[in-house]
C-alpha cells in the first residue's frame, strides 16, 4: 500500500512538472534541455513510457511540434552526454532517436500550413534549433573515433561507424535547414 501510494505521488509529482517547459528558447539562442534521466537508470524505461503516453496529451500539428522538438532535444543532449562518456551502443541508439523525432518536425509545420495556421514562429525555432543541433554534433564528431567496435558478450562484434551516423545527423538537418528557409523567403515575399 505505501510502495503504490508512493509511486502515485511520484507519477502525479512528475505531471505536474511536465507542466513546466524543459526546453528553453532564449531570444538570441537555442538552449538545449538539461539531461535528463539516462539509459542504465532505474527509472529510465518508466520515463520512456511516461514520454510515449505523452504524445497524446499534444493535440494537432502544432502540438505535435512541440513534443517531437521536445523529444529531438532530450535525445540529442542524451546522444551527447554517452557519447562524452564512451557509451557509444547507447549514444548511437539515442541519436537514432533524436533523427527521427526531428524528422516529424517538418511535416508537422507543412501540415499545420495547410490547415492554415500561422507557422512563422515555428519556423524561426526550427531553425535555431537545427542549427544548435548541427553545433553540437559538429563538436561531438571532433573527438570521436571514425568507429569503434561493440562487443557484447557471447553474441557477435558489431561495428558502429560513428562519424559517419553523426554526418548524416548533420547533413539531414542543414538540409532541412535549407529547404525550410527556402519556404520561409518565398512566404514572407507573398505576404509582403
Amino acid at each position: 500500500m505505501k510502495i503504490s501510494m508512493k509511486l502515485f505521488l511520484f507519477l502525479l509529482t512528475d505531471s505536474l512538472l511536465l507542466a513546466c517547459p524543459t526546453t528553453i528558447f532564449a531570444a538570441s539562442d537555442y538552449v538545449l534541455p538539461y539531461p535528463g534521466v539516462m539509459p542504465g537508470s532505474k527509472v529510465y524505461l518508466l520515463q520512456e513510457f511516461k514520454n510515449t503516453a505523452l504524445q497524446y496529451w499534444y493535440f494537432g500539428t502544432l502540438g505535435q511540434f512541440t513534443y517531437n522538438l521536445k523529444q529531438s532535444d532530450k535525445y540529442l543532449v542524451e546522444a551527447k552526454t554517452l557519447f562524452e562518456y564512451k557509451q557509444y551502443l547507447l549514444a548511437n541508439i539515442a541519436l537514432q532517436k533524436s533523427d527521427e523525432y526531428f524528422q516529424k518536425l517538418s511535416i508537422n509545420l507543412d501540415n499545420a500550413a495547410k490547415e492554415g495556421k500561422n507557422i512563422s514562429e515555428k519556423e524561426i525555432i526550427l531553425g535555431n534549433a537545427a542549427a544548435k543541433h548541427v553545433e553540437v554534433l559538429q563538436e561531438l564528431e571532433e573527438d570521436l573515433p571514425e568507429s569503434f567496435q561493440w562487443q557484447p558478450e557471447k553474441k557477435e562484434a558489431t561495428i558502429l561507424n560513428l562519424r559517419q551516423e553523426i554526418d548524416e545527423s548533420i547533413r539531414f538537418r542543414e538540409k532541412l535547414l535549407m529547404e525550410r528557409s527556402r519556404q520561409l523567403s518565398i512566404v514572407t515575399l507573398l505576404y509582403c
